[in-house]
């Protein structure tokens, strides 16, 4: 059971978030208990493996399956811990705009509850669902808590393309387990990954791959099919685009290995020279137009597109060691992004604005605690070694470099070429950022400066700065972590 009280403790605690009167001040306790208590238990049951498989809709066929491996434990805990961050950020912020904090709070707990009951589903309808049950949450914390400097119509603009375009990859990717299901007879993940894909034809292996690998690719987002990023990460309060770019993102990477790589393994490597085009598309562009953004946060936005370009070329080597690449890009995106946002999200706070032409006072001078910080997201946004980020991006150049056999080994090659301009364009833009936030060229010395970060909101930004660190120097502790489920993956393609 502690498998499912794992999601049930979120779930049930935004209901009773939802519920509680605008004046109500035990939104506090019960947001901060079920926070913690998830947290908690997500390390519990990552440890023991712990895991729940009993039928849930017989008729069916669906199973209530849910159970952590290697490939989904460290996005648990990245949800888990975050969450907590998420809960103690809005806590030591002022009042929200738009509604009352216990429905911010109540948005955020289901948010956390689909995205655990994702990472953990072992079925692929109940992951269909569990995805699934974010979006509505998401789109409500863009549309009534987003920027209220903007007018209504700019955040209803911003919340419908979200919902607009996740729901269309939702129907591409349903329909997908829906043929994949059908054909194989089963819809238990671990099933379909062992049979291997036996009972279906290339074709319709190649055909599921897209419906899937497009659906998907709409959620991670890969381009060209991103434009819906900007406008929600900008129009969201902090929040918002925490959990959008450390969680919401990653289950889309995430789906794509759990349902197309590791069931239909020939259609993915057919599809796969698509998957690289795109995704070093995605890095050159993302980069060009983070170096003329002039909206700080929008301009993180676009970078996350550049970070998850890299993450769809390390999965288009089809190798071992790019899955695990993949794996790991994905979990340092999620902590340097959640970093970033926090920063630039207190900054414009206190700005009113993110609008990098306004001349302000230097960071370096005035605000030394938010300064820092902001060096080092950048610093690991343009891959240096030593941060979380260098890993991830450089062995997915590796493994594009040397992929798996069957693969365009000629076109990943180029591929490596032009993600490799995409870290130097990488460099550009974070020095720009700098050369104008940090160190304040062209800026207003006697400008008001901003209140520096102090505590709980320092402490949070203090830790995900020392998980930067503490995995750039010792990537080992995420990779062995998922090393053997990475290979079971995998195991189709090897046979």
């Amino acid at each position: 059971m502690a498998v499912t009280i794992l999601v049930l403790i979120p779930l049930v605690a935004a209901i009773v978030l939802f519920a509680m009167a605008p004046s109500a001040t035990a939104d506090r306790l019960v947001a901060l208990v079920a926070s913690i208590g998830a947290a908690v238990l997500a390390i519990v049951v990552s440890a023991l493996r712990l895991d729940v498989d009993v039928m849930w809709i017989r008729s069916l066929g669906i199973r209530w399956h849910l159970a952590p491996d290697g490939v989904s434990i460290a996005l648990i805990l990245l949800t888990a811990l975050l969450t907590v961050g998420v809960v103690l950020h809005t806590l030591h912020g002022p009042p929200p705009q738009g509604g009352s904090r216990s429905t911010l709070l109540g948005c955020v707990l289901l948010v956390e509850a689909g995205a655990l009951g994702t990472f953990l589903a072992r079925d692929a309808l109940l992951f269909f669902v569990a995805f699934e049950v974010v979006l509505v949450p998401m789109w409500v914390l863009i549309r009534r808590f987003g920027d209220h400097h903007r007018t209504d119509a700019v955040r209803a603009d911003a919340a419908g393309r979200f919902i607009f375009f996740t729901v269309l990859g939702s129907t591409l990717m349903l329909i997908g387990i829906l043929f994949l299901v059908y054909h194989q007879g089963t819809s238990d993940l671990d099933v379909l990954a062992a049979a291997h894909a036996d009972r279906l034809s290339h074709g319709l292996q190649v055909a599921i791959a897209a419906l899937l690998l497009t659906g998907l690719g709409i959620k991670v987002p890969l381009w060209p099919l991103h434009t819906w990023l900007p406008a929600a990460h900008t129009i969201a309060p902090t929040a918002g685009s925490v959990l959008l770019a450390a969680v919401l993102l990653k289950m889309g990477t995430y789906g794509i290995v759990r349902l197309a790589v590791a069931n239909v393994p020939a259609g993915v490597a057919t599809l796969s020279p698509v998957l690289a085009i795109l995704g070093v598309v995605g890095v050159i562009w993302g980069g060009l137009a983070c170096l003329v953004e002039r909206d700080l946060k929008r301009l993180v936005a676009y970078s996350s597109v550049a970070h998850m370009g890299f993450v769809a070329l390390a999965l288009a080597s089809g190798s071992h060691t790019g899955l695990q690449a993949a794996l790991f890009g994905n979990i340092a995106h999620g902590i340097v992004a959640a970093l970033l946002f926090l920063v630039v999200g207190d900054l414009k706070e206190q700005w009113g604005s993110a609008d990098l032409a306004v001349a302000r006072a230097s960071l370096r001078d005035s605000a030394p605690r938010f300064g820092v910080p902001l060096v080092f997201g950048f610093a690991a946004a343009l891959g240096l070694p030593g941060l979380v980020s260098f890993w991830g991006e450089f062995l997915a150049l590796y493994a594009a470099w040397s992929p798996a056999p069957g693969r365009p080994v000629a076109l990943l090659r180029a591929c490596v070429v032009v993600g490799a301009v995409g870290l130097a364009i990488a460099a550009g833009y974070a020095l720009r950022v700098l050369r104008i936030v940090w160190a304040g060229e062209g800026g207003n010395p006697a400008a008001t400066p901003v209140r520096d970060l102090r505590g709980v909101r320092r402490g949070l930004i203090v830790t995900l700065v020392g998980a930067m660190v503490v995995l750039g120097v010792g990537p080992q502790l995420l990779l062995h972590l998922s090393d053997l489920d990475a290979a079971g993956v995998l195991g189709a393609v090897r046979r």
